[in-house]
């Protein structure tokens, strides 16, 4: 109910991107002709040339929450073995000192069938979260464009962009934290459980509904912030690299090399990423190994120094993993053929009041 009113919102935005011109309501003249505006001639806003889908219409916002499940579920997914030596590297640094050490331990204990512990969580977890990150930003940065309108937009996109990634972060962290919380208790607890549907019931009967959203706040506190630097440091790097660095303008680059560009952007990006959650991060791991403790009580047993334990694989793996995402992301809107705009550019009536050519 609550992502259809938000559709809905963004949907009647009159601003269908944060930085192009306000579409108006039509009137009709007497010899039957729809118009815009009363005395001028305006195209109404419709799906370009080859376009699937209007930006900005419900299509385009389901599309994109399509383009999160498949980039957000299969990244995460392929990563399972790096993410669980990391989280044993974080709740157990005595046993598992390295990242080289985690991965021959896990393999002489588990064998090679180990390194997929919390697969299915791991999979339906993020998947819902795409689904909320990707289509809920889109949402939401059309919803906020149109509060402060299309100059306010271009001048203080990099907030525009922070703000609707924490909002979309905010609800998307709400759809992960179980499947998070039981691919935790998979990978760090010994004989626990094997599977999801072993670790589900476990949970419920041991902490009830507690068990699957006590590090929603930790969560929080590691995937807003994530994300927030994820949106906005890749749409100003994108925007950077093809002002500065790609050697002719976005519009005479093949779909390959946009792709390219993309990819990128997104391992900048995730680069930040990573380091501005990874306490964060290391808190939510050690708080679902400890049964009973608190966000507070974890991080103050750890340290500082304990904090950032894992950051370097962490490092590598959302590097990694960002810059995949954004390219599998930009690329089924390139396979639907979906809108892609361009980087922002400054509207014209602010060029006008601040005189640039």
């Amino acid at each position: 109910m609550l992502f259809t009113s938000l559709l809905e919102a963004a949907q009647n935005s009159p601003f269908k991107t944060p930085f192009s011109a306000a579409s108006c309501q039509a009137s009709t003249r007497s010899d039957g002709v729809s118009q815009l505006t009363p005395n001028h001639h305006i195209m109404a806003a419709a799906a370009a040339a080859g376009d699937s889908c209007e930006f900005g219409s419900n299509t385009y916002f389901a599309l994109c929450g399509l383009g999160g499940i498949i980039s957000c579920g299969l990244t995460h997914t392929m990563v399972v073995p790096l993410d669980l030596v990391k989280c044993r590297l974080q709740v157990d640094p005595a046993k598992y000192k390295s990242v080289f050490k985690g991965f021959s331990i896990t393999l002489k204990e588990d064998g090679i069938k180990g390194l997929s512990k919390g697969w299915a969580p791991t999979f339906f977890g993020y998947s819902m979260q795409g689904l909320c990150k990707f289509g809920l930003y889109e949402v939401f940065k059309v919803m906020y464009s149109n509060a402060i309108g299309e100059e306010n937009s271009y001048l203080y996109r990099t907030w525009l962009y922070l703000a609707a990634s924490a909002s979309a972060e905010f609800f998307a962290d709400i759809a992960l934290a179980p499947m998070e919380a039981a691919k935790v208790k998979i990978q760090t607890t010994p004989g626990f459980a094997n599977t999801l549907r072993e670790a589900l019931p476990k949970m419920s009967a041991q902490e009830g509904i507690s068990a699957f959203y006590k590090g929603l706040v930790p969560l929080w506190m590691r995937q807003i912030p994530y994300t927030m630097m994820k949106f906005a440091c890749f749409e100003r790097t994108l925007e950077l690299l093809y002002k500065y660095v790609v050697p002719k303008p976005r519009q005479d680059c093949t779909k390959g090399e946009q792709l390219i560009v993309t990819f990128a952007a997104g391992y900048i990006a995730g680069v930040f990423c990573a380091i501005v959650s990874h306490p964060a991060d290391t808190v939510v791991s050690k708080l679902n190994q400890a049964k009973g403790a608190s966000a507070f009580d974890v991080a103050k047993q750890l340290g500082w120094a304990g904090l950032w334990g894992g950051l370097m694989p962490r490092i590598v793996m959302i590097g990694t993993l960002t810059a995949a995402q954004w390219f599998i992301y930009d690329a089924v809107k390139v396979y639907l053929h979906m809108p892609r705009p361009p980087p922002p550019e400054m509207p014209e009536s602010l060029k006008a009041k601040l005189g640039v050519a």
